[in-house]
């Protein structure tokens, strides 16, 4: 007779930790416009996070 099998149980994965610069991946940037002057606009525009790449985790 042969013994039974234990089934090995795996361990939980943890939550890797936010991005410390954004929460989506994504962040606001100013950007200028114009010919020559370059004026600052005073809309925003996405940009990726540089940090995480986009994924929205901290990284290792």
């Amino acid at each position: 007779m042969t013994a039974p099998k234990r089934s090995a149980r795996r361990p939980a994965k943890t939550k890797p930790a936010p991005c410390p610069d954004c929460t989506t991946g994504q962040v606001s940037e100013s950007f200028k416009v114009g010919p020559r002057g370059k004026r600052e606009s005073s809309d925003r525009q996405e940009a990726l996070c540089l940090t995480c790449f986009g994924t929205g985790h901290a990284p290792n």
